[in-house]
């Protein structure tokens, strides 16, 4: 081998290929980056969500049963003693609910509120839940939440955008549902619940998304269902 041979052999990479080769690692460098991001973002997003979702199912599943309670130990009339759904329809609409219930089974007539006939003064038992736009959130209000008659209100569940009530009717012994209805009536003895949840923001996921959950209540205590047993 001559000395021009030797020298070329040994002269390594020349600045064009190390800068091909820099090139070439710093593009791998930044999809497996990528990669990684999209991967750290999606999982917690999937966190978030979860605890979102949690939380608020626990909400619905507190809303569903006191709703379902509605009208328990209730009557519209002292002498015919036909059940009451424990609906009251004047507070009642597509974004809030009240029910009333006679949970210590003491008297009895929505109509008349006194101690001989209705006494609902333990917590519990008359029972309004709405929509708080202002703080996203479920409200319940409990006039007599603390059990001394002081009224009681509290979050149930935040992060909320939305929650709506449908209202579903059965007259006489028809098992044809009437509704949606966005008010309740005498005849109501059905109640779907939808709550929209907002999910917290995500670097590199879409903002304002949301999940709906929903909860389907029967009224045990209507007419129409007391008359299926």
């Amino acid at each position: 081998m001559n000395v021009h041979s030797k020298i070329h052999a040994d002269k390594g990479f020349s600045l064009l290929e190390l800068l091909v080769s820099m090139t070439i690692m710093l593009a791998v460098m930044g999809i497996a980056s990528s990669v990684l991001f999209r991967a750290y973002s999606v999982k917690n997003r999937e966190s978030r969500t979860v605890d979102a979702l949690t939380s608020a199912q626990a909400a619905l599943n507190v809303i569903s049963r006191e709703i379902a309670n509605a009208g328990f130990g209730m009557y519209e009339d002292i002498n015919t003693k036909v059940p009451y759904n424990g609906i009251v329809i004047a507070n009642s609409d597509t974004n809030r609910i009240r029910v009333r219930s006679n949970l210590d089974n003491s008297g009895g007539l929505p109509g008349a509120p006194a101690a001989s006939t209705l006494l609902i003064n333990a917590p519990g038992e008359d029972v309004t839940y709405y929509f708080d736009s202002a703080n996203s959130s479920i409200i319940r209000h409990d006039p007599n939440g603390n059990g001394t008659g002081s009224p009681s209100t509290s979050f149930i569940v935040n992060k909320i955008s939305n929650v709506t009530f449908k209202y579903f009717d059965y007259v006489g012994t028809s098992s044809e549902a009437i509704g949606p209805l966005s008010v309740p009536t005498a005849n109501t003895a059905r109640v779907v619940i939808v709550v929209d949840v907002v999910l917290d923001a995500v670097a590199g996921q879409p903002d304002n998304q949301t999940i709906k959950l929903s909860s389907e209540v029967t009224l045990r205590n209507n007419s129409y269902m007391l008359q299926q047993y």
